[in-house]
Parts: structure tokens; sequence; C-alpha cells
């Protein structure tokens, strides 16, 4: 009976299986089974089952053939090179029984050691797979969650990474696959209204949250009332969080009264405004854009007031000196008037200047 070998590349199924082939065609058939039922083994069984496999080898063959396997890294070496396929031929029995454990690797280790390499693969792309369809936890801690995706998520998600790119950012959205493909933006698939989507983002180690409204619905009053309901769930599992609001109505503001949100954005109106402030001051839109973008001129940062500034006069004029103009204090504009008062432990400063200079100045802190 004359037997043939050869291989299989296609890692799903019978991979990288070996083929003896007869007349008959039975030890074909009678192969092709044996590996089949192997690979739908259990995955850790098969991973031991290698690792014992490879090492009881190199064992054998040493004490089989000491003369060429002269030490246990020179076996395994070789039973590595033979199991993967390699063959380099710098080491090779040369005895009868060396040869004859050889045929067995041939039989049985090739064909293990392939499915292995197989499931390695296949798990890769599992891995790849679930990523991509947002089936999987995020575990990290300090992330920024952003709910909801439309231009507007698109474009916030943007002015983040503008702003730190190393930010972790973890979008929770109803889409089958992720649109965004960074490194540094994790997908979730699900409602964020649902307690156990907010879980696999990790909502209670988050920093801050992020809700956009639902553009598919029409009704504004639904689209605030849905926005209300993922805040108040937000809230319930994640306590003291930074929330962010995108609503469609201003007097919806009132809803929230019972949750803490921090800040609301009113998209249709804010827009509104704009024009109205184009039409009324000539290059007003400019002014805003640059402050909102950190891809047009000078930028709106936020630094911690320094232990050396005792009233805001102090902070202004030192700032002014590095380059930055001071222009609140939390969320109070009118510093030009307090420039007397005393700076209150752990106030939060904004201030206008590039990027250059905001480096630093957080460099001094």
């Amino acid at each position: 009976m004359e037997l043939e070998f050869y291989f299989r590349g296609n890692y799903y199924g019978d991979s990288f299986i070996i083929i003896l082939s007869d007349e008959g065609g039975e030890w074909t058939i009678l192969f092709r089974r044996f590996l089949k039922r192997l690979y739908t083994l259990n995955n850790w069984l098969i991973f031991i089952s290698s690792g014992f496999l490879i090492i009881f080898s190199a064992i054998v063959m040493t004490i089989i053939e000491p003369e060429t396997f002269s030490n246990y890294f020179d076996s395994f070496w070789w039973v590595m090179t033979t199991v993967t396929t390699v063959g380099y031929g710098d080491f090779y029995p040369v005895s009868v029984a060396g040869r004859v454990y050889a045929v067995f690797l041939y039989l049985i280790g090739i064909g293990l050691i392939g499915i292995v390499i197989g499931k390695l693969v296949e798990g890769f792309a599992q891995f790849r797979i679930k990523q991509e369809e947002g089936k999987m936890s995020y575990n990290g801690k300090n992330h920024i969650v952003v709910v909801g995706w439309s231009k507007k998520a698109e474009h916030a998600l943007e002015e983040i990474r503008l702003a730190d790119p190393s930010k972790e950012i973890v979008l929770i959205a109803m889409l089958e696959k992720t649109p965004v493909k960074h490194d540094n933006v994790h997908f979730v698939h699900g409602d964020a209204a649902d307690g156990a989507v907010l879980e696999m983002a990790n909502i209670k180690e988050a920093k801050s949250v992020i809700i956009f409204a639902d553009d598919s619905i029409e009704d504004n009053q639904l689209t605030d009332g849905k926005s209300l309901l993922i805040a108040t769930g937000i809230e319930r599992l994640a306590g003291d969080l930074h929330i962010t609001v995108e609503i469609k109505v201003e007097k919806h503001m009132d809803l929230f009264k019972h949750v803490s949100v921090d800040e609301f954005i009113i998209s249709d109106e804010m827009i509104s405004r704009m024009a109205a402030q184009a039409v009324l001051s000539n290059g007003a839109t400019t002014i805003y854009s640059q402050l909102m973008s950190r891809k047009v001129g000078e930028d709106l940062y936020q630094i911690p007031a320094s232990p050396k500034w005792v009233t805001y006069r102090d902070a202004f004029h030192r700032l002014l000196e590095k380059g930055a103009t001071l222009i609140s204090s939390g969320q109070d504009m009118n510093i030009n008037r307090r420039l007397d008062e005393k700076i209150p432990q752990g106030a939060i400063l904004y201030i206008i200047c590039d990027q250059d200079t905001y480096s630093k100045l957080t460099a001094e802190k």
C-alpha cells in the first residue's frame, strides 16, 4: 500500500490536517474523522495536551538518542521545528527508535499543533469581531463615555482626541459595528438606558459622560425624555459623575432637576443664537469657533489656581505675562470686576491661550 502525505492550509474545519491517501481512501477518511473529533475538544484540553506532547517528546528524544540530542534544548528545538513543519534539518534522528517516534510525531504532533494554531488564529479573529460588534466589556478607568452616535458625536470624539490623544473613550450606540476604528475608542453595542450596557461601559469608573439626543426620534419631548431616562440610570449606577446632556428644548431642563446633570447643551437653540450673533456682530461666530474647537486659533483651557496667587489680580497678571488671558473662575465670567477678591481654595480657572502656552503652564504646576 502506498501512502501519500500532504497538508491543507485552511484553519477552519479540518485545519492543517495531514491526509494519508491509499487506493481505497479508508486511511484518509479515518484520519480526517480523528482530527475533526480532536478539533471539537475543549480548547484548554488541546493546549495542555499540545504542551505536554512537546515536552514529553523532547525528553523522549533525548533519552532515545543522547548522541544526536545532547541536551533538552536541542531536542526541544527539533520537536518544535518538526511539529510546526519548518524542518531546518540541523537535527534529525538516526536510530530506528528515533525515526519511529518521529513518524508518530509526524502523524499526531503536526496535526495537533496545526489545530492549536488554527484555534489561536480563530480566537484572535473572534476577539476582533466581538470588539467591532461592541460585545466586549471595557475595564479601564477615568474614561469618557459618549452615548449615542451622530455627526455631533463624531465631531465630539474628534475634539476630545485633539485635546488629549491619550484619553480613552467608550461609545455606546445601537449600531451593528463600531463607526470609529481607533485604538482609544471602545465600542459597546446596546441601549444606554439598560443597566447591563452601562456596566459593560464600566460607567462606575468613568470620569464623565456625554449624552447626545437621539436624532432618530422626531418628537422633541420623547427625545429629551429618553435622555432623561439615560441620565437617571447613569446617576443610579455611577453616583458622582460629571454628566453633560444635549437637549432639544430649553424648558425641558426642569425635568432633569432631580438628576445631577452638570451641563446642558441646547442644540437647536444654540445654533439659532449663533446665527443671530453673526447678523448682529460681524466676526462673532469666528470667535465662538476658536473657543469651541482645537482646530481654530486660540483655545479655552481649564487650570487649577496656583497657591502663589492670592487674588484674581495676581492670577490675571501672572497668566498675562505667560501669554494667557484669564476669563473665568468656574462659571463666573465677571473676573474684571472681582480682581481684588481672594481666590477660594480649589478654584478652577479658565484661560484662553495656545497649546504651547498651556503646556508650559501645566508643566510649572
